[in-house]
């Protein structure tokens, strides 16, 4: 028989993530429960949305065709502004299409789950001797260009995001907005960078 430790297992490891489950298991599942989503069967999908201040998490069972929105969570610091994020240094938090790579179960930020930020769009976009990385969502509430939230919330996402892996779902989407896309925001961010036509792709390149 095997004895290697499955992702969850592994995780279990570490006395954060142990208490994470401790405090927020409970929760996780009831909002499971309440969308028919086994714990055994989720996949997820996460939206921010940088000047709304919002992250949004989306879940299904892997099986199925349509994600629910499980929680809205108040991002609770920010750096930067509006627009993508070229360099290392420049506060900014990224903007475009990214997935999980990374978990830190240790993190000097409670606990934390890297985006893989640069992206291939990034590498074209950006600098090209400094594009910076180390782009987290993480609890602590502070933050030079990542996604703050409270230890609170981020022991219930990292949850959810080791069932995820735990399941199968080797890339977990995450989806960074500069707002959300209504007409006016839309023709506000139309405005803004008038003379940077680029960003207004969205990293579509």
């Amino acid at each position: 028989m095997s004895s290697q430790l499955s992702f969850k297992d592994d995780q279990k490891r570490y006395k954060r993530v142990r208490t994470a489950y401790k405090e927020k298991g409970d929760i996780v599942n009831q909002i499971l429960q309440k969308n028919g989503i086994k714990q055994n069967l989720l996949h997820i999908y996460i939206r921010i949305f940088k000047a709304d201040k919002i992250v949004e998490l989306w879940g299904k069972n892997k099986t199925d065709s349509k994600l629910k929105l499980l929680q809205t969570i108040a991002i609770c610091k920010s750096s930067g502004s509006i627009g993508p994020k070229r360099q290392q240094g420049d506060m900014q938090v990224p903007e475009g299409f990214y997935h999980i790579n990374h978990f830190n179960p240790f993190s000097n930020f409670y606990l934390s789950l890297g985006i893989n930020y640069p992206n291939s769009s990034d590498l074209i976009l950006g600098s090209k001797t400094n594009l910076g990385g180390d782009v987290y969502i993480h609890g602590n509430c502070v933050t030079i260009g990542c996604v703050p939230i409270t230890d609170s919330k981020i022991k219930e996402l990292y949850i959810y995001c080791v069932e995820a892996k735990n399941n199968g779902q080797s890339k977990i989407p995450v989806t960074i907005y500069p707002t959300k896309m209504t007409e006016v925001n839309f023709r506000a961010l139309q405005t803004k960078f008038k003379e940077i036509q680029i960003n207004l792709t969205f990293g579509l390149i």
